[in-house]
């Protein structure tokens, strides 16, 4: 009788140390929609980060065949979790994310939720090999900022949901290439986006209190160095390698995007807090790989 997957095994199978990316996404929603920092907001978290991790098990079980080859020290491949422990453990997951958002906020925690997961289901499932993945893992990041708005802070949200989505859809194109290296021109297309979102959320944040603008102004800075130093890197010598340090890097500068974001929405100490699970997301991610 075969023995149940070892909880080391089962947080390589969801990625779990990058959850830490998660969070940042519903407090920078409740932030940019002025929202009161409630004990709804840790249950929209949670949802959050259920869904996220099911995705991550949906992804290895989805690519199951392909990891055989490309990366056989994974999970599946490696017999560590079978595939329909990988199956079992996404819909556990999906089903519990739903539940924690109906708990949270009621048919108004769904209004985001179920949308988050028919395209965490439909981008492992169909759409991840196709010219549609970055636009559908952004969709999924900007769903996650939304979640935490709520449908009565939607529009004033947006913004900064299609901050961390056009992020998000960067470190995603990228990630085509961790395996075979990329061409120069695509670390450095990351380079100019990393650029161009910092300047968007500087820009954004330039109507705020001297305090929370030069808050933002160095988590910003953050962001834009976490991300382009690596891609900078690629861009020189796009080998597959140098690719999942820039794929690794962008991950983890989610992390001060949504602090700074955080800020600029006038949530100088929230944001400050968040850049703070910045190291611990590196550290961890040595030993559990975030892509």
């Amino acid at each position: 009788m075969r023995s149940l997957p070892r909880a080391r095994d089962l947080a390589r199978l969801v990625r779990a140390p990058a959850a830490l990316s998660v969070p940042g996404d519903v407090l920078a929603g409740a932030a940019a929609a002025r929202l009161p920092l409630r004990p709804e907001l840790l249950g929209m978290v949670a949802s959050s980060v259920c869904l996220y991790w099911a995705g991550m098990a949906l992804n290895d079980y989805a690519d199951r065949g392909l990891d055989a080859v490309e990366r056989p020290e994974r999970p599946i491949p490696s017999g560590a979790v079978t595939p329909a422990e990988a199956r079992a453990v996404a819909g556990a997951l999906t089903a519990a994310g739903l539940g924690l958002a109906a708990l949270a906020r009621g048919r108004r925690g769904l209004a985001t939720a179920v949308p988050l997961a028919g395209v965490v289901w439909a981008y492992d499932l169909a759409l991840k090999p196709t010219p549609a993945a970055a636009a559908a893992m952004a969709a999924a990041r900007a769903l996650n900022v939304l979640g935490g708005a709520g449908p009565g802070g939607l529009r004033r949200a947006l913004p900064a949901a299609a901050t961390v989505g056009v992020h998000t859809g960067m470190v995603t194109r990228l990630s085509r290439y961790e395996v075979s290296g990329a061409p120069p021109a695509v670390p450095r297309q990351a380079l100019a986006v990393t650029a161009a979102v910092g300047a968007a959320v500087l820009v954004r944040g330039h109507r705020r209190p001297p305090r929370d603008r030069a808050l933002a102004a160095a988590l910003t800075a953050l962001y834009a160095y976490g991300g382009s130093a690596a891609q900078l890197t690629a861009a020189r010598a796009p080998s597959a390698p140098h690719v999942r340090r820039a794929v690794a890097a962008g991950i983890h500068a989610l992390i001060p995007l949504q602090a700074a974001l955080t800020a600029t929405a006038g949530r100088g100490t929230a944001g400050a807090a968040l850049a703070c699970a910045l190291p611990w997301a590196r550290r961890l991610g040595r030993k559990v790989s975030p892509t």
